[in-house]
């Protein structure tokens, strides 16, 4: 049976999403939707609800730590990988890195995890209520082989793994060959 690996996302802006402070990210965030798509490993994410381009899989929901600031919304992705090192290929190089690398203009330092990662089983498609769960429960619990993080990872068959750094740092070459120039 396949497996692939779920990464949800959340994080709060610091002021409202539409504040000017924030330009830099809300420039950034098609350009990096965009070449995620390109990215090695990437399989699919999850679109917003009224938005265009992919599907919401399920009810847009935030963890527990969303505080509503008047515009409705907080940045938080989900989407599925072939593997960890795709995702942190892809996260921590390129664009992606560089948005990572000024998070803390735009997002309050968080008192929970920044991510969660998590193995999905078959064609199941994880919702935004899994993702919730899964967050939380890294939150409260630490990383086990249910909600984990790059720094404990498990692999498919629940057991701490270790990531190849090679074949992470060979995939971000790739990647960086396949994003279309600006």
């Amino acid at each position: 049976m396949s497996q692939r690996i779920a990464l949800f996302t959340f994080g709060l802006f610091i002021k409202p999403s539409e504040h000017p402070d924030n330009d830099g990210f809300h420039e950034r965030n098609d350009p990096i939707l965009d070449a995620v798509e390109h990215a090695p490993g990437f399989i699919a994410r999850a679109g917003y609800e009224d938005e265009p381009g992919p599907p919401c899989w399920g009810e847009q929901v935030y963890p527990r730590f969303y505080r509503e600031r008047g515009d409705g919304w907080s940045p938080a992705t989900l989407s599925l990988w072939q593997d960890l090192e795709s995702i942190m290929a892809f996260s921590y190089f390129g664009l992606h890195a560089e948005a990572v690398a000024n998070g803390r203009q735009w997002f309050q330092k968080p008192q929970w995890p920044p991510y969660v990662l998590w193995w999905v089983v078959g064609d199941h498609t994880p919702d935004r209520v899994e993702a919730v769960e899964r967050h939380e429960y890294l939150h409260d619990n630490g990383p086990s082989d249910f909600a984990f993080t790059f720094k404990t990872p498990f692999d498919a068959r629940a057991i701490e793994y270790r990531i190849d750094r090679r074949r992470m740092n060979d995939l971000a070459a790739r990647h960086r060959r396949k994003i279309p120039a600006s």
